[in-house]
């Protein structure tokens, strides 16, 4: 069995890959989408990038089941049913990205659509750009809620269990709350996306793979047995 230190080094690069296509497909592989002149226009012009990005939607998807997993053998040792919550919410996350990624390609389909047509029948398609691009909105905030979730999740049991300084894990909730707050709950109520408050996950994102990938999961407050059954106990 891997130890806490070997096991944390491997959702550290885990991690690390998550954040990286957390941030390339939205600011870069899907940006021609959500900027003017919008999907209509934009997409079928880079037909082959918005595939990559759904593919690598799904690939960071896959990756969070991964961190689920390769923790959960640590996370048990305190809890297993906050382990088996954080994996739950891992494919939880997955199922609802499929969801969204299954928008993003009929936004795609729709404008090559209107690529072929040309200015024949252009209100029937902005008026059909409208219906596609608000069930992708609804999708995607509800995606972003279930990982911002699963991230808050990770995090939390992170501090609770001190697997990592809590200042570190403290930050990290912090900026999830934020995050959540800011831009799932405030898209899904039907309200501009505060970016801002999205910011500080990325930093508290990184130094948590940095930590993880030095140093470990920290093995010197592991619970004794009577310890352990405790934590279920208040987590049932």
């Amino acid at each position: 069995m891997r130890s806490e230190k070997s096991v944390g080094r491997i959702v550290g690069v885990l991690l690390l890959l998550h954040l990286a296509a957390g941030l390339i497909v939205p600011f870069i592989l899907l940006h021609p989408l959500v900027n003017p002149p919008g999907f209509l226009t934009s997409a079928a012009g880079v037909a082959n990038q918005v595939r990559a990005a759904v593919l690598l939607l799904f690939v960071g998807s896959a990756i969070a089941i991964g961190i689920a997993s390769a923790a959960l053998p640590v996370v048990r040792r305190y809890s297993s049913a906050m382990a088996f919550w954080l994996l739950a919410l891992a494919a939880a996350s997955f199922s609802f990205q499929a969801v969204d990624n299954a928008h993003i390609l009929s936004m795609l389909s729709l404008s090559q659509e209107y690529a072929k047509a040309g200015t024949a029948k252009a209100e029937t398609f902005q008026a059909l750009a409208i219906v596609v691009g608000s069930a992708r909105k609804w999708a995607h905030y509800s995606c972003l809620l279930v990982v911002g979730s699963w991230i808050l999740l990770l995090y939390s049991l992170l501090y609770r269990f001190r697997l990592v300084p809590r200042a570190l894990a403290g930050f990290g909730a912090v900026a999830s709350v934020l995050q959540i707050t800011g831009v799932s709950l405030r898209g899904l109520l039907g309200h501009p996306p505060e970016t801002r408050l999205a910011m500080p996950l990325a930093p508290a994102y990184l130094a948590l793979a940095v930590w993880l990938i030095v140093k470990g999961f920290d093995e010197r407050h592991r619970p004794l047995p009577a310890e352990t059954q405790e934590v279920e106990v208040v987590g049932a």
